[in-house]
Parts: structure tokens; sequence; C-alpha cells
């Protein structure tokens, strides 16, 4: 099955579970703040209390004063009822303030959770799961909850009592009446039940289209200039325009039932009020033999708590989604959480600190998927302070060997050793602090060309900054940038060229001063002028420190302590320079084709047939 096959089933399967411990453990994160929802679901009873008074008034009002025609009461009947309605306006407010501020936190601390468990997740991790996917879990479905913890679970609450509260006034009230009114609720019931099983799957739908829509828009916008390139604008239209109708035709069929159920629900409700005018009239009137009459104030209640009775019953319909959507998106959210971080620091480590920078490699095998070794029986040892480079043709395993040694990848058979301690055993945090690394591929983060050579690290001064600047011959164009080091970097350091964003790169791996300095192609995209500003600056870093050097380009490494030549994940060949190209075995072969332009015609093709 396909990744993208096998994602989009793992997220049906996800929007088909409606695990209720789920929804227990999702309310366990509502426990710190049991302060203000307990306020807060005393509040919601006492505003439900006012909301059922309000009736009553209405039926004195007509029973007391406008029917017997006396209207020297009405004025305060009228104040008081005024001053209810601002009672409720106040303690509305309070209350809306305190569930929103619990809502508000609660989301607060689920993304904080999730940003610090993803900032833990081993690499592996974000191989196999889609970016997008991920930036739905800490923006979407985070934000599915808010309702829930806002209004959903003290509404449900107060919707309930409403309900009792309001149906045994009814029959205090009068309880033939009442039965009669209750009529509608089978049909009510009957309705409620057919919108929550069809809104539910309509919303399942929902939330997965837009987790691959947010995905699509991730991978795409991320590498925009390699669609705009290969002139496959077009092309990734369509398939946006395919799955944008998906997620459309998603939410359409989700309108379809909400916008059946709620003037369904009101054509009950009116029903019911017909049963009531026609049934209580008659009372009224006094035509049902052997009955009480009933007042026109207590009719005209009934046709009010009626509505009343009817609207928590909607809305404990759409309260019961909002539930759904909540623990579809928890349960996305958990599994996120609970997904294992297959690479942590051991319990009691072995080793930390500072390393000397001794580098062994031991019977390593290592796959990126089952029995598809990507290194076999790699054995090789590094002595501190050695410059040791890594070639090979493409897919040989070389940046596999830094992944390993920074340890981001366990390997399965063999071990790897920093200073003769497996870096199983070391500290995670401390392992790879001994550790700068220079990739093909700078990162830049938005903020300024300060901050983005310190990283956060306290301890790297100003003059620090500065110093490793100078030492790539960095300096120069970052001080005619506006600003200097204070300079804004953008997203990803748009508006540098490949060469400045290589040499801040650089500088930043000299400002952490490193025990084990790793250049991963690092000067493939960089030009000529400025590899040779840079390259006395490296080969003077170098010394002293543990370096291993993984180079395309293998007149950049010449003058390194030894050259390891990988082939099909193997060591094929080490040795210096001189000695493997005296062997004119691959390496040589290697830099043959490589350097085919300054050779003669004949030793080409003669390299050609050798290397194969």
């Amino acid at each position: 099955m396909s990744t993208a096959a096998r994602q989009f089933h793992e997220e049906e399967a996800i929007g088909r579970t409606y695990d209720w411990h789920v929804a227990r453990r999702l309310l366990r994160y509502l426990r710190p703040y049991v302060r203000a929802l307990v306020p807060a679901l005393l509040l919601t009873l006492v505003l439900n209390a006012l909301r059922i008074l309000q009736p009553k008034f209405t039926q004195y009002a007509i029973d007391w004063y406008i029917v017997p025609r006396q209207l020297a009461g009405l004025k305060w009947l009228a104040l008081a009822f005024l001053g209810v309605l601002l009672l409720t306006f106040v303690l509305s407010y309070v209350q809306t303030v305190l569930l929103e501020t619990v809502g508000q936190r609660v989301m607060y601390d689920l993304r904080s959770e999730l940003y610090t468990k993803l900032q833990r997740q081993d690499v592996a991790y974000y191989d196999r799961t889609p970016v997008g996917r991920i930036m739905t879990r800490l923006t979407s479905d985070v934000d599915a909850l808010n309702e829930l913890f806002t209004s959903g679970v003290i509404d449900v609450l107060g919707d309930l009592v409403m309900i009792f509260a309001i149906a045994a006034l009814m029959f205090w009230m009068d309880w033939r009446l009442t039965l009669v009114t209750l009529l509608t609720v089978p049909m009510l019931f009957a309705a409620t039940m057919w919108f929550r099983r069809h809104a539910r799957r309509g919303y399942d739908r929902v939330r997965t289209r837009l987790a691959r829509i947010n995905s699509f828009l991730q991978e795409h916008l991320s590498g925009a200039q390699i669609v705009q390139l290969f002139n496959r604008e077009e092309k990734a239209q369509a398939q946006f325009h395919e799955l944008n109708d998906d997620y459309r035709r998603a939410n359409i069929e989700t309108i379809f039932y909400y916008a059946i159920f709620f003037p369904l629900v009101d054509l009950i409700g009116a029903i019911g009020t017909a049963l009531i005018i026609w049934y209580g009239g008659w009372r009224v009137l006094g035509s049902a033999p052997g009955e009480g009459a009933l007042s026109l104030g207590a009719l005209v209640a009934f046709i009010q708590y009626l509505q009343q009775l009817f609207q928590p019953i909607r809305d404990l319909s759409d309260k019961y989604n909002v539930l759904q959507a909540a623990v579809v998106a928890s349960h996305r959210i958990f599994r996120t959480l609970d997904q294992p971080i297959a690479v942590t620091s051991p319990p009691h480590p072995r080793r930390t600190g500072r390393a000397r920078g001794k580098v062994e490699f031991d019977g390593v095998w290592f796959a990126y998927k089952e029995e598809e070794w990507v290194l076999r029986d790699v054995s090789f040892t590094i002595e501190p302070g050695q410059s040791v480079a890594i070639v090979g043709h493409t897919g040989s395993g070389k940046t596999t060997i830094t992944n390993l040694l920074m340890r981001f990848y366990d390997v399965q058979r063999g071990r790897v050793l920093l200073d003769g301690v497996d870096v199983r055993e070391w500290d995670l945090r401390d392992l790879r602090r001994n550790f700068a690394v220079v990739l093909q591929d700078v990162f830049l983060f938005s903020g300024t060309i300060e901050s983005n050579i310190r990283l956060g690290r306290a301890e790297i001064s100003d003059e620090r900054v500065r110093w490793a600047a100078r030492e790539v011959q960095a300096e120069q164009f970052i001080a005619r940038l506006p600003g200097g080091y204070k300079a804004e970097v953008r997203e990803r350091g748009a508006g540098l060229s490949v060469g400045q964003k290589q040499l801040i790169s650089f500088a930043r791996a000299l400002a952490f001063d490193p025990a084990i300095l790793i250049l991963d192609e690092a000067t493939s995209s960089i030009d000529t002028e400025t590899e040779q500003l840079i390259q006395r600056a490296i080969e003077r870093v170098m010394r002293g420190r543990t370096s291993l050097v993984i180079a395309h380009r293998l007149s950049t490494i010449q003058n390194v302590d030894r050259i390891i030549v990988l082939h099909r994940g193997e060591i094929r060949e080490q040795g210096t320079h001189q000695e493997l190209f005296a062997q004119r075995g691959l390496y040589w072969r290697l830099y043959r084709l490589q350097y085919a332009n300054r050779l003669g015609r004949a030793e080409f093709k003669d390299a050609i047939i050798t290397s194969r």
C-alpha cells in the first residue's frame, strides 16, 4: 500500500473510532480549572432558573393585570421582569468569561503538550508523518475542542437540568396539557437520532478531507519553486481542485443535514404549539366537561415553556455533534501524544558532558525499512582531532553515518561509539551538544542574523558571534545589511543568497565550538569565490577537533587525514587522497569521472569502463 493510501486509511480509521475513554481522558484536562468551572456551573443553574421564571411573568401579567384590566401593579411587574433580564445579562457575562478563560487555558495546555512531544520525537517520525497532518493536530484539531471546553460540557449539564425542570413545572401547572404537549417528543427524538447519525459521519469526512488539504498545501507551497520550474502548475492545480472539491462536498453534505434538522425541529415545535392552542384554548373557554378551566396567562406561559423545552433539546443535538467532533479531534491528538519515542536518553547515562571526539563504528548494519540495508557491516575508527571525509555515489549511506552518530536513528546491528561509549548510553542532550553540523540545504529561522548564529544558546556572547562571523568571512556581507547583526531574517532566509546562508551556517557551527564538526555537502552550493573565502577558516577550525566531511566535490577533501569510500552501504576503500589515487580503485574512478573535462577523451572512456 502506498504512503498516501496508508495515511488516508489511517485518517478514516480514526474517524470511525469513538472511544469514550478518550472523552474521559479529555475531561481530565479540566481538573486544574475546577475552581473556575464550579462557579460557571452554578451560574448556569442560576441562569436557567431565571430563564424558567420569565414565562411566569407573562402569565401573571395577563391573569392578574391585563385580563382584569387592573393596570396599577403592571409597571412594578414589568420592572421586576426588567431586573431579572439585567441580572441574567450580568451573570451570563461572568459565566462566558469564566468558560472562555478555561477553554483557552486548556487549548494552551494541549498545544504546549503537543509541541513538547513533537520536539522530542525522533526523526523517523517526521519521515513517515506529513507536516501538514502535524499542523492539523496543532491547529484545527485543538480548535475543535474549543467549543467543548468553553460551552459544551457546562451547557449539556445546564440543558439537561433545563429540560427536566421545565417538564416538572409544566406537569405542576397542568398535567393534562403537558401530556398533550409531549405527544411531539417521539417525533423530535426520531429526528434527533437521524441527525446525530448522519451529521457525525459528515463531520468525520470534513475533518479527514481537511487534513489531506493541509498536507497537500504544506508540500506544494514548500516546493513552489520546483512546481514552477517543471511547469507543474496546472497539474498541481488539478490535484488541489480535486481535494478542495472533495472537502466542499463533505461540507455540503454536513450542511444538508443541518438544513433539514433545524427546520424540522421548528416544524415539530410548531405542531406542539398548535396542539397547545387547540387543547389549551378549549380548556380556557371551559369546553372540557368535568375539568377545571385553564387561564389565558397559563396558556401563553405553556407556549413559551414549549419553546424553552425544545430549545435545549435542539441544543443537545448540536452539542452531541460538538462532543463527537471533540472525541474525533482528541483521538487524533492523543494518538500523537501516545506515539512512542524510539530514541530517548537512557535512565542512567554512562556518559555526559563534552566528548574528546573519538568516533567508532563497529559492525554497523542499518536500514530505514526492514531488511533494506543502507549500511552493511560498516566498521571504522576516527581518532580525536582527525579529519575524515566520506565519499561515494548518491545513496551509498554517507549522510546515514552522520545521522547514526548523532543518534537521530538507532542501529539494528552493531554499535556506534563516541569516546568508547555506545551513543545509546550517552545522555541524548549532551551527545548532540558535542556536534555542529553544516548542511547543504541551510535552514534559517525567522529572527535576526545574530539569533540565527546563536540559536538561543545564552552562553554564546555577542563577541563570540562576531568572531565566528569574521572567521568565515561572513562579516563583510552582514555589515552591508540594514541593521547589521540585528538585520531581520525572513522565513527560511528568504532574501539571502545561497552563499550568504551557507556562511551564516558556518558561523553558527564555529560559535558553538563543537567537539565534532560535520560538514554534509557543505560547500556544494557555494560558488568558487565564496568557497575560497571560507576554506582557510574551515581548515583552521577543523584543527584540534574531530571533523567528518561528506562531499561530492572531491577537490575539497584532498587535505583531510583520511578518506572513506562507500559503495552500496559498504566500505570499499580507506586512505589519504594520494594513497587512494595511487591504488587506481573506486576513488580514482570517482575522481576521474568528476573531472572528466580536464581529461583526454581516451582517459575519460577508460574511467567510465573501469567504474562499471
